[in-house]
Formats: structure tokens, C-alpha cells, sequence
């Protein structure tokens, strides 16, 4: 057998205990909070030698992958980031204060607001993402690339039942 995991040693421990029970779900779902948990404290790094946060990153990415001129309202921000409102204003003052971006009317509706990258604001997201890529690449060393394209499939497959269900 493989080596083993925290994982595999609670569910050791369910089968000796509660053998009528097929726990094999708990290895996926534990494997996956435990790596969501673990995960931040290997990214976190690499956004803070930018001077930003995890949620400061996922603003600032979200307006660069949106294409020129790197703005939206806070509105589609909202949903990208799927936060309450006030923490995405929260997050909006920290990166208008450090000239990120800047807040500016809406040409189209005057009652509306845009969010937009500012020159250093894009400057510092493209060297962020080049540097997030590269530990998310060094993170999946252990895959083969076979392996890492079969586990997105399969991790997609479960995120579009659970998206499906929330919806329900």
C-alpha cells in the first residue's frame, strides 16, 4: 500500500469501530477540507511579499482577467468573490487607499459606480499571478500531468453537483 495519511488513519480507526459503515467518502471530502485548510498557509506568502492579502489578490485578479480596461462594478466584484458587501468594501478602501484601483462614476449611469486597476495596480497583479502560478505549479510536483488534469476533471465533476445542488 501507499503511504499513508492523517486521513487513512481515521478511517482506520471508523472501520475498526463502526465496520457496517462505508466512511471512503470521509478520505475524499477530509482530503479536501484538510488541503483547502493547508493550502492558504502555502499561498498566503506569496501575495504578502506584494504587499496584499489573499481577498486583496482576488480583487485585483478578478479585474485583470476581466481584460481593458480592467474595471467592474462593484456589483460584478460582488459575485465573483461571493462576499457580503461590506467585506468587499472593506477590501475596496485598503486597495483605493494603496492605489490599486480607483473608484470612479459610471459613464453609462451616474448613479453607479466602476472599480478599475490603476497603472501599479496592474503592475503589481501581473507580477503576483506570474508568482502564485509558479507555486501553484510547484504545489503539483507530485502529480504527473496526466494525474493533475484527471483530479481537475474529476474535482470539476464534484464542484458542478455541488453548484447544482446549492442552487436547488
Amino acid at each position: 500500500m501507499d503511504k499513508q495519511d492523517h486521513v487513512d488513519e481515521i478511517l482506520t480507526q471508523w472501520q475498526e469501530e463502526r465496520p457496517d459503515l462505508d466512511t471512503s467518502p470521509m478520505g475524499i471530502v477530509g482530503r479536501i477540507s484538510r488541503l483547502s485548510r493547508g493550502l492558504g498557509s502555502v499561498l498566503k506568502p506569496v501575495f504578502e511579499q506584494h504587499g496584499i492579502n489573499t481577498g486583496e489578490f482576488d480583487v485585483l485578479a478578478t479585474l485583470r482577467r476581466s481584460g481593458k480596461p480592467y474595471q467592474l462594478t462593484p456589483t460584478q466584484l460582488f459575485k465573483s468573490a461571493m462576499l457580503t458587501s461590506g467585506a468587499m468594501t472593506n477590501r475596496l478602501d485598503r486597495l483605493e487607499k494603496a492605489g490599486l484601483i480607483v473608484r470612479e462614476a459610471d459613464p453609462n449611469d451616474r448613479r453607479s459606480l466602476t472599480v478599475a486597476l490603476t497603472p501599479v495596480g496592474l503592475k503589481l497583479v501581473n507580477k503576483a499571478v506570474e508568482d502564485h502560478v509558479a507555486n501553484l505549479h510547484h504545489l503539483l510536483t507530485s502529480l504527473t500531468d496526466k494525474e493533475a488534469a484527471i483530479l481537475a476533471g474529476l474535482l470539476r465533476k464534484l464542484m458542478l453537483q455541488f453548484e447544482s445542488d446549492e442552487s436547488s
